[in-house]
């Protein structure tokens, strides 16, 4: 089905971006994406908080993926009538109001109430894809149900039999896009979330029951009522069957199963899934060309948010030598460091087809729950549609490296400055 057919999409091009229902006031005065964290970090207890904002060990390729946006300026055109811009963009056979996704993104049930579900509403509301994470709290069945065009987000196991009966499970449920991450073989170091009072499994502390205490809108409306309503939260997705609830001192070992995982797991992925197949946690391009020759229609090009391996690339600065080596074979697209409508129209003059952002779609989410994430995706795409007045284009498909030049450098997180 054509998302045009989604509310806020009109069939004929038009310089009104997209809209998203009428929100609450104080909705209406967050101005932009990076308006969301305060308000989730005073919301959230603190380990939580902590969990979704930090990276790995120094958090080096958590800040280089912002910087290194910031590395690009801009070479706008002038005096071009650009009344007839539009923000659309169609992959796989499918329009999208937007050139922007939500990122996956595991336990986001458990930072708002019914996390999966509220921004898979908003994404089909405004016309615009998420991708569910295989380490959710909400079963995928109940997603498709809700949002039949969600994309699946799946960590495989080294095990045959559990791939193939994950990946059944998942063509049973509707999903038409699997997405497979390839870049968590083996577990990181993630000091920040020990340091933040964050576990997996979640450990019942004094620590976090104060900060439990200490935030109530938290603690009734979104674990109280999942208590409620759920029961004790569990890992849904991460096979065929349910997983482990999120206090199981086992739970650890179903996400550390992967260091033996190659190519050929991926080829079995290939040979059972019948519909649109893309690989995300890319920054090699032999990598990339690699999943093309496997059979894959889509490459994601990712460090994981920088939650991975500490010092990996900014996925922007490897994007454009990946859509060098892929070509029109699969559809490139990145996630890392986007926070404004300018990144994303950098992202794709650089190459990319479509942007995936995760981090301020879950604040949002637990700042305004559904209508929260539905401003968001508003905010973004209304910068996308303001960047390409000011560069003089009316398509996507107009951008390309000429828009943009190197004019900064940034060797040293947290300040970008002049090249010599």
């Amino acid at each position: 089905m054509s998302m045009n057919s989604r509310k806020g999409i009109g069939h004929n091009a038009s310089a009104t971006p997209l809209k998203a229902p009428p929100a609450s006031g104080k909705l209406n005065a967050i101005l932009s994406l990076d308006d969301f964290e305060p308000l989730a970090r005073r919301r959230l207890p603190g380990p939580l908080f902590g969990y979704i904002a930090g990276g790995c060990e120094r958090n080096n390729s958590l800040e280089a993926n912002r910087i290194c946006f910031l590395t690009y300026g801009f070479k706008p055109h002038v005096l071009r009538d650009v009344s007839r811009r539009t923000t659309r963009t169609r992959i796989f056979g499918t329009e999208y109001a937007a050139p922007v996704g939500i990122a996956p993104m595991g336990m986001s049930a458990l930072m708002a109430y019914r996390g999966d579900v509220v921004l898979a509403s908003a994404a089909a509301e405004l016309g615009v894809p998420m991708i569910m994470s295989g380490a959710s709290l909400t079963r995928l069945e109940e997603i498709a149900q809700v949002a039949p065009d969600t994309w699946f987000q799946a960590y495989i196991s080294g095990d045959q039999d559990k791939i193939d009966a994950l990946v059944e499970r998942i063509a049973a449920a509707g999903f038409k896009t699997l997405v497979i991450t390839v870049d968590t073989q083996v577990l990181p170091s993630r000091e920040n979330n020990i340091r933040a009072g964050f576990s997996t499994p979640l450990r019942p502390t004094f620590r976090l029951a104060w900060e439990v205490i200490k935030h109530p809108r938290w603690a009734a409306g979104t674990f109280g009522k999942t208590l409620v309503h759920s029961g004790i939260p569990h890992f849904e997705n991460s096979y065929a069957g349910r997983g482990e609830p999120i206090i199981s001192r086992t739970v650890e070992r179903d996400f550390s199963n992967r260091e033996h995982l190659s190519w050929r797991h991926l080829e079995r992925v290939r040979k059972r899934w019948r519909g649109n197949l893309v690989v995300k946690g890319i920054v090699q391009a032999t990598d990339a060309k690699a999943c093309v020759d496997l059979g894959a229609e889509g490459i994601i090009v990712s460090n994981h948010g920088g939650r991975q391996l500490d010092g990996t690339v900014p996925s922007i600065e490897v994007l454009p030598e990946i859509c060098r080596e892929v070509g029109d074979a699969a559809v490139v697209m990145i996630d890392g460091g986007i926070r404004r409508g300018t990144d994303v129209v950098k992202a794709i003059a650089l190459g990319a087809k479509f942007v995936f952002v995760g981090r301020p779609f879950l604040y949002a989410a637990v700042v305004g729950g559904e209508s929260g994430v539905c401003r968001a995706i508003e905010l973004l795409s209304t910068e996308v549609h303001r960047t390409m007045g000011m560069l003089g284009v009316n398509s996507l498909d107009e951008l390309n490296a000429n828009f943009l030049q190197r004019c900064w450098s940034a060797p040293s997180y947290g300040h970008a400055r002049l090249a010599p």
